[in-house]
């Protein structure tokens, strides 16, 4: 047999060549411009509208150089059968094809190198479904090696590349620049002890928190490289700048962006939306020392990771600067020179992470609010972060103290493909499982409410392959069967049959979690001391049929085996995501039948989700009690909390249901976009039918009836908002234009945008977006929103169509005589980048802006 690992180098050049150049386009005269990214994806010959290679062709060029591999060994030196050798075809095919999907661009993948090139391309190709074995693997990867070789070969050969490389030189020498300026400006001068520790303690920030905990993979959790796992979202913030577009909707930010405009920044985001992930991401980023991630306020940063369960301790004074490493339990604390944090915030260089305000008692938030004042006055000139539940404190809690609010945006449609798909990743599981659920979250109403935040996604990522495809539909059911894959089948499919440790069973373990939430959320706690806990499992050994073990016993197995219990620091236990906590103290309230105090705390944020599942877990008689109590006169957010509890009620009272309805009635129509927010969210479907219009109703009304139901955004929603596609005013059309991304684009723009009379701005994220407008006849007035290419926009944009352009991208191009393409043109605004900068270089003759009508500033304004 021959040596496989030598047999692609016997392929020769000369015939490899040829194969290769015939996976990408041809570089004509002058092709391409070297001021903006050469996507590999965007140079390949089989991808795109207007082809010469098919992917037919991609399979028969990854089946000639198998051919000539096999040729080239010698009688006798074959290393695989016919048979494996097609399967090797098979998997060298799929793997070319993916030069159509990854985005690294033409330097960066010279770069690389042929090793790490081509480990690029097979990470998206897991071989175990080809069933290869030795000899067929070392074949595949052999002759990919060989293939990236001459794919980097040709790349260095086209006429953009030398350019291109140049101004990539150019630009990073400058980011260079710009960071030694910012760090020679930023860091003082350092006694070796202070810098000695400050790197001890970068370390120590880049293990504690450069872990994700990933839900479902391996029948259970698993920790997922930060790096890796990471998914920006999205934050909404009032207009930076120079005023943007009418109608171009919200201007959002990249969450981790959202320290790169504003000093102090208070972040509202809902139970899961990713809030302590930003703060881990930002803390690594800040600590990396690295510097070619674009984020320069970062730069000689030193972050502080501050949440707020661990450091406000009952009866306990909050930390000054010198202990919050002792506070988070950092066990780098005790290194930590004299007065080194004070000297960092002295000198302007702290990021404070100040996390989790809803988790505290609401007897302590005013301490808190104190000690953040007194924090950011005596040492200004810092950045902070500082997170929470939408309601847990009041609208502008912290703008007395220079704070500037931001809402966590749920994730959208391509957050959610995304998600989906790294996640399958990462479990090794088949493309086609997760494409399936992909098209399932897109196509079930139920799903699509539950798939909005990276928690929810990943439990129901979890569940699907756990369940071979069956998904729960509602939150209640979903809960359940997380509960069961974490508690009960976890061992049992990792082939933990005799765990250490006392075994404790499904129920008993359901039971004692119960116990130790309820009693978490009764006394406004969000962690316990480990004295606590094991007295709670104490008192409730006795009922429990566990013979011969003690409460040290059964505490350590729940620790141990259900993963829903953690220790944060010693001493001090929680659970590992507050959704659990409140899930499974809502099953014990309603065992204790406790109905009366759920209803009492209905005005308290933290108590939301508890009321709601305990009305998914009570019986019908139990159920129909809560919902009166909460519609009763004086109770506050009784009637929008009793509205949202429909849904998890298996069964109603005919009565008592439309008294539900009569409360929800009351807040229709909406008086602003926060009611708006709110009355969607409560009432879902239930209020749609509620609505007014469109005849009769005044251009407010209207406007605010169409934002209700672009909230609610499910099917029926959307066969809602047909009925106000040909309303006359411009706001209502407005609205309509910016609620596209809020569904499935390709319908929305059949149903809804093809009809709109005013064309207000409309916003644009992707190629595919272009090309939907196309089909419609093109569109007048466009926000580019991102990154983007400039061939994608001349070549789908419809020229004479086009009269306003927005170009609202972190990236932007380098010059913009392009836009001659567009000749009815008339205004093009450039939007600015998070620190302030003009996003590109604008020739003044386009450099014209409308001037928003009043009633448009007061569309932007809202």
């Amino acid at each position: 047999m021959v040596d496989v690992t030598a047999l692609g180098a016997r392929v020769a050049s000369s015939a490899v060549a040829p194969l290769v150049r015939r996976l990408f386009v041809r570089d004509g005269p002058g092709a391409g411009l070297v001021d903006r990214p050469v996507r590999i994806s965007a140079l390949v010959s089989f991808r795109g509208e207007q082809r010469n290679v098919t992917p037919k062709d991609v399979d028969k060029i990854a089946s000639e150089l198998v051919r000539r591999a096999l040729t080239s060994a010698g009688p006798g030196e074959e290393p695989v059968d016919a048979a494996e050798a097609a399967v090797v075809k098979d998997a060298l095919a799929r793997t070319l094809a993916r030069l159509g999907e990854i985005t690294v661009e033409d330097y960066e993948a010279v770069g690389l190198g042929p090793e790490r090139f081509a480990r690029e391309l097979g990470a998206g190709v897991p071989l175990a479904p080809y069933g290869l074995g030795e000899g067929g693997t070392l074949l595949y990867e052999r002759l990919l090696h060989t293939a990236s070789l001459h794919i980097l070969n040709f790349l260095t050969q086209r006429s953009t590349y030398v350019a291109r490389q140049l101004t990539v030189q150019t630009q990073q020498l400058s980011r260079l620049v710009q960071a030694v300026d910012v760090l020679l400006e930023r860091l003082p001068s350092q006694s070796a002890e202070d810098a000695g520790f400050e790197e001890r303690y970068a370390d120590h920030v880049a293990a504690r928190y450069g872990t994700l905990t990933i839900y479902g993979l391996d029948a259970g959790t698993r920790e997922w490289p930060l790096d890796t796992a990471y998914l920006s979202l999205e934050a909404t913030r009032p207009q930076h700048g120079r005023q943007r577009p009418a109608g171009a909707g919200q201007l959002r930010v990249s969450a981790e962006q959202v320290l790169a405009g504003h000093d102090q920044v208070f972040l509202r985001g809902v139970a899961g939306s990713g809030k302590t992930t930003l703060v881990q991401w930002l803390a690594v980023t800040a600590a990396g020392r690295v510097y070619d991630h674009g984020l320069t306020h970062l730069i000689g940063r030193v972050p502080f990771v501050l949440p707020m369960r661990r450091i406000v301790r009952p009866g306990a004074e909050l930390p000054l600067p010198g202990d919050f490493l002792r506070a988070v339990g950092a066990p780098v604390a005790g290194e930590q020179p004299p007065g080194w944090t004070e000297r960092v915030l002295r000198a302007r260089r702290g990021v404070l992470l100040i996390d989790g305000i809803d988790e505290i008692a609401d007897d302590r938030r005013s301490a808190v609010r104190r000690w953040l004042r007194e924090l950011v006055r005596t040492f200004p000139g810092n950045l902070w972060l500082v997170t929470s539940r939408p309601s847990a404190v009041p609208q502008d809690w912290l703008a007395a103290e220079g704070f500037h609010e931001l809402d966590l945006a749920p994730m959208g449609r391509t957050e959610v493909d995304t998600f989906i798909r790294r996640w399958h990743r990462a479990a090794g599981a088949e493309e086609a499982v997760g494409e399936a659920l992909r098209r399932s979250v897109r196509t079930t109403s139920e799903l699509n409410r539950l798939a909005t935040n990276p928690l929810m996604c990943g439990m129901l990522c979890a569940l699907h392959r756990d369940r071979r495809g069956f998904l729960p539909q509602d939150r209640r059911s979903l809960y359940e069967a997380a509960l069961t894959m974490l508690l009960e089948r976890r061992d049992r499919e990792r082939e933990l049959h005799a765990p250490a440790g006392t075994a404790l069973p499904y129920a008993t373990q359901v039971q004692l979690l119960q116990k130790l939430a309820w009693w978490l959320i009764r006394n406004g706690r969000a962690e316990m001391d480990r004295s606590e806990a094991l007295q709670i499992v104490g008192r409730a050994l006795p009922a429990l049929n566990l013979a011969g073990v003690d409460d040290e016993e059964v505490y350590a197995a729940l620790l141990l085996r259900s993963g829903l219990l953690r220790e944060p620091a010693e001493g001090r236990v929680d659970f590992l995501h507050r959704t659990f906590q409140d899930y499974l103290g809502s099953r014990l309230a309603v065992q204790e039948m406790d109905f009366d105090l759920l209803v009492d705390h209905a005005d308290r944020d933290e108590w939301e989700d508890v009321i709601l599942l305990a009305l998914a877990h009570a019986r019908p008689k139990e159920a129909e009690h809560m919902l009166r109590r909460l519609t009763e006169p004086g109770t506050p957010r009784g009637s929008l909390l009793a509205a949202a509890g429909l849904r998890y009620a298996a069964e109603v009272e005919p009565g008592v249901r439309e008294r539900v309805e009569e409360g929800l009635a009351a807040h229709v129509p909406p008086a602003d976009l926060a009611a708006a927010r709110e009355v969607a969210r409560a009432g879902g479907d239930l209020v749609l039918g509620m609505l007014p219009g469109p005849a009769g109703i005044d251009e407010r009304t209207a406007y605010m009836t169409v934002q209700t139901a672009i909230e609610v955004g499910s099917e029926a929603a959307l066969h809602f908002l047909r009925r106000f596609r040909d309303h006359p005013s411009e706001d209502v059309q407005r609205a309509l234009a910016a609620a596209w991304d809020r569904f499935d684009r390709a319908r929305y723009a059949r149903e809804i945008l093809a009809h709109l009379s005013y064309q207000s701005y409309l916003m644009v994220t992707t190629p595919e977006d272009l090309r939907m407008l196309g089909a419609l006849g093109g569109w007048q007035r466009l926000m580019i929103h991102g990154s983007y290419r400039v061939e994608d926009l001349t070549a789908l944009i419809v020229p004479d169509r086009l009269t306003h352009l927005a170009l609202d991208a972190p990236h932007p191009v380098e010059g913009l005589s392009w836009l001659s393409a567009f000749p009815r043109l008339s205004s093009v605004y450039v939007g600015t980048d998070v620190d302030g900068s003009v996003a590109g270089q604008v020739p003044a003759w386009v450099a014209e802006f409308e001037t928003p009508s009043s009633a448009e500033r007061s569309h932007l304004g809202e």
